[in-house]
């Protein structure tokens, strides 16, 4: 139930952040190309729209089991052993995610300790980059909750960009559907 909200948010929050950024930009090269002018205030939203887009699809694509990751000498391992390496791998990755989430919360208390407010907006850059333990924290988590599920419930991640081409090619609505059945999330 908790992780299916998560889902739902995490989903959600990428979208509406993906639309501000696209919404901010378009508006602003209208105004450039039209009236000659451009705001600031757009151009530095447009910028923390798209810096918490990026590393809240981060968080995202880590659930998905969609990061890049070079595939090709796993697979010509037994099973036991890539799944132990990739264990590893993955293990690694969340301490640096949560080091990373630890450091950031040191910036961000410098930060509020020495204010620093954004030129346009006037923002404490301490609240903006609020999205870096945030991220980071959700990352780790996610990074878990996928081995958990491979290695606890026996439900391998699907592959992602698969199933977009399937939706595409085949026309299959429930490509991204075979995912959540097979218990992610």
């Amino acid at each position: 139930m908790l992780a299916k909200l998560l889902n739902h948010i995490e989903d959600y929050a990428c979208r509406f952040l993906l639309g501000v950024f696209v919404v901010l930009l378009f508006v602003q090269v209208v105004m450039r190309v039209t009236l000659g002018i451009g705001m600031a205030w757009i151009e530095e939203l447009a910028r923390y729209a798209f810096i918490w887009f990026v590393f809240l699809g981060a968080a995202h694509a880590a659930h998905l089991s969609a990061h890049n990751r070079l595939q090709t000498h796993i697979n010509l391992m037994p099973k036991r052993i890539a799944d132990t390496l990739l264990l590893l791998v993955d293990l690694i990755w969340v301490g640096f995610c949560l080091v990373l989430a630890w450091k950031s919360l040191d910036l961000i208390g410098l930060l509020l300790e020495f204010p620093y407010d954004s030129p346009a907006l006037g923002w404490s850059l301490a609240y903006v980059y609020f999205v870096f333990p945030i991220a980071f924290v959700l990352m780790a988590f996610r990074v878990l909750q996928v081995q958990y599920l491979k290695l606890v419930k026996g439900i391998e991640p699907g592959d992602v960009e698969q199933q977009e081409v399937s939706k595409i090619t085949d026309g299959d609505s429930n490509a991204t559907g075979n995912s959540s059945s097979k218990g992610k999330g």
